[in-house]
């Protein structure tokens, strides 16, 4: 299965829509989908090289977009859909904590937060449930994502090679680590806070 999934990706990254689809995923990580855009960016990056500075604009421009509807959820919905996805992802406890930490830390915690694998959705719907400053929000998103997925681009686009290699040899290896980096992501977020 992981294998068509992979091939599929490889062949979307000569397809137009390819773009579209990577900034759908961008989008919907940032407020409510746990799929890491990085999924779809990386094989398509290996595939399409020429394009690696694209995909990173178009995956940092959606998921700051993306960002934004987390905000809003947080803002304006948290008691109901916000709640929901709180409670999906089993971040309950910690939630209430990283929302206090806005009243001391708020600019370092989005900085931070937003290059690790701590999931990015609860980042932004807990700064709109945290009423921080839209404006900084916003910036701090560009800044946090924009550094994530430029640097990312970097290596794909220097070692692009090596890495579809690795990829192709030992693909169960490497979405077994990247899933245990998005579980170790939610147990940092729980256990640190």
């Amino acid at each position: 299965m992981l294998r068509r999934l992979y091939a599929w990706i490889l062949a979307l990254s000569d397809r137009p829509s390819a773009p579209y689809v990577l900034g759908a995923v961008a989008f919907a990580e940032s407020s409510f989908f746990p799929l890491p855009p990085d999924a779809m960016m990386v094989p398509m990056s290996v595939s399409r090289p020429d394009r690696v500075w694209l995909y990173a604009t178009v995956a940092t421009v959606c998921s700051v977009v993306g960002g934004l509807l987390g905000y809003a959820i947080g803002a304006l919905l948290f008691d109901s859909v916000g709640q929901v996805l709180i409670k999906l992802y089993g971040l309950q406890n910690s939630a209430e904590t990283f929302q206090r930490s806005y009243a001391e830390y708020g600019h370092w915690v989005i900085l931070l937060k937003g290059l690790t694998p701590i999931p990015y959705k609860i980042v932004t719907i807990t700064s709109g449930f945290a009423h921080y400053s839209l404006f900084w929000f916003t910036v701090l998103s560009i800044v946090t994502r924009g550094a994530r997925f430029f640097l990312l681009a970097f290596f794909l686009g220097r070692y692009g090679v090596q890495i579809r290699g690795v990829l192709d040899r030992h693909l169960n290896v490497v979405v077994a680590i990247s899933v245990a980096a998005i579980i170790l992501g939610f147990v940092l977020f729980k256990v640190i806070l």
